[in-house]
């Protein structure tokens, strides 16, 4: 059985949050997998947050931020980063990896979010030309990228959820060349897509992948998520053994 940790604060009116566990479930039979998946608080993530998350295979850091505890949102993302544990960061949960990454990887202690700390003099997430309102757009994805492998093209349509913010484009080169790396952009250049050098499975999306549950389809990279926590668990087996 692979665990899945789904770091957010639930709430029921949320349609990615009802997604979340549809596309995993979908994805699960398609691979012919056991997955199970549990919402995390952020709240709860506020401390001791190795031990509580230690049980999980994969984490997905959910949309619908700001988060209650935004240190705790942190501080899940951290743990996947440094332990190698599969990560999927969607809509809000993506923007708080570039939070994460700029914080702890590149040095920039004063990272922050223009939602949470609009008076923050190093926004690294900033307010989107315009705001995307369950919209459908047309992404380029990097050639060679591991996300272009997942999809097996160089372009792909993908939906929003709402969603106001993304990547300060005066930081994009900089957290690239940091190893977070631009796989995939809208047709205006915007980065829509993150990928982590050297991790079995750090992806951030500013789209909602999860809603590709609605349409019984399985998702690319929700499908490369949930078999790199097969991979992992299977690894961590043969250890114990």
């Amino acid at each position: 059985m692979i665990q899945v940790g789904l770091i957010g604060d639930y709430k029921a009116e949320v349609k990615a949050h009802i997604a979340i566990p549809q596309a995993l479930r979908l994805t699960a039979d398609a691979l012919g997998l056991q997955v199970d998946c549990d919402w995390i608080p952020t709240t709860a993530l506020s401390d001791a947050y190795e031990s509580k998350l230690s049980a999980y295979q994969a984490l997905w850091i959910a949309p619908a931020s700001p988060y209650a505890s935004m240190q705790g949102a942190l501080n899940g993302i951290r743990y996947a980063r440094e332990n190698q544990v599969p990560a999927l960061g969607t809509c809000g949960g993506f923007q708080h990896m570039i939070i994460e990454f700029a914080r702890d990887v590149m040095g920039l202690a004063g990272a922050d979010h223009a939602e949470i700390h609009p008076e923050s003099p190093m926004l690294l997430v900033t307010p989107l030309s315009c705001a995307f309102r369950e919209h459908v757009h047309r992404f380029l994805l990097a050639p060679g990228s591991r996300t272009a492998a997942a999809y097996g093209a160089s372009e792909t349509f993908e939906q929003y959820g709402i969603c106001n913010y993304g990547l300060n484009p005066a930081f994009g080169a900089q957290v690239a060349q940091a190893g977070f790396r631009i796989a995939g952009v809208d047709e205006d250049g915007e980065t829509r897509i993150m990928e982590l050098d050297g991790h079995p499975f750090f992806f951030g999306t500013l789209f909602q992948p999860e809603r590709s549950a609605f349409k019984r389809i399985v998702h690319p990279l929700i499908r490369e998520f949930v078999q790199a926590a097969a991979a992992g668990a299977g690894k961590a087996r043969e250890w114990m053994e």
